[in-house]
This record gives C-alpha cells, sequence and structure tokens, in this order.
C-alpha cells in the first residue's frame, strides 16, 4: 500500500480542533498518527498564521478556528478554511 494520504497533517490537526476545541496535543497525536512534539509545532504553525487562536481554561486549552482565513495554496484561491472544515466535519 501507499504510503501516502490526501491531507496534509496541518489539515489533520486543524480538523481534530474543528472537531473538539477542548482536544489535548497528546489526543490530537494519537489521533493523526503523530508526536505531540510534532502536533505543537503545527498548532504553533496554525496560530501564528492566523488560522487559529487559544485560550487557557486551567490546565487545558480551548481552541478557536478562524475559518474565514483564506485556503494557503494558489489552487483554492478565493476558498475560506470554512469550506474544507465544511466538506470534511
Amino acid at each position: 500500500m501507499a504510503n501516502w494520504t490526501f491531507l496534509t497533517n496541518h489539515a489533520q490537526v486543524l480538523l481534530c480542533v474543528a472537531n473538539s476545541p477542548s482536544i489535548t496535543a497528546r489526543e490530537i497525536a494519537a489521533q493523526v498518527g503523530i508526536t505531540e512534539r510534532a502536533v505543537q509545532r503545527i498548532l504553533r504553525d496554525l496560530n501564528q498564521a492566523g488560522y487559529i487562536s487559544h485560550t487557557r481554561e486551567g490546565r487545558q486549552n480551548h481552541y478557536e478556528i478562524h475559518a474565514d482565513r483564506p485556503m494557503r495554496h494558489p489552487a483554492q484561491h478565493g476558498l475560506a478554511v470554512r469550506e474544507l472544515l465544511d466538506l470534511l466535519g
């Protein structure tokens, strides 16, 4: 079997957050099949690019997705992240 998927790890992490805004990095790592450290890097990337933000609630983060942000690839020019989430959510 080929070792590739249709969605990047960034998309997979974003989908996890969309489905469960209080999900932990450990839970995301288990679902996506990557390390917690990789999840933390991806969450940082998404945060720095303005696709998500988070607030601290006790010992947990609560994430908010900014779904009106544009998709990054030129092939999806004019489409917002919301459209991806709607399609796959």
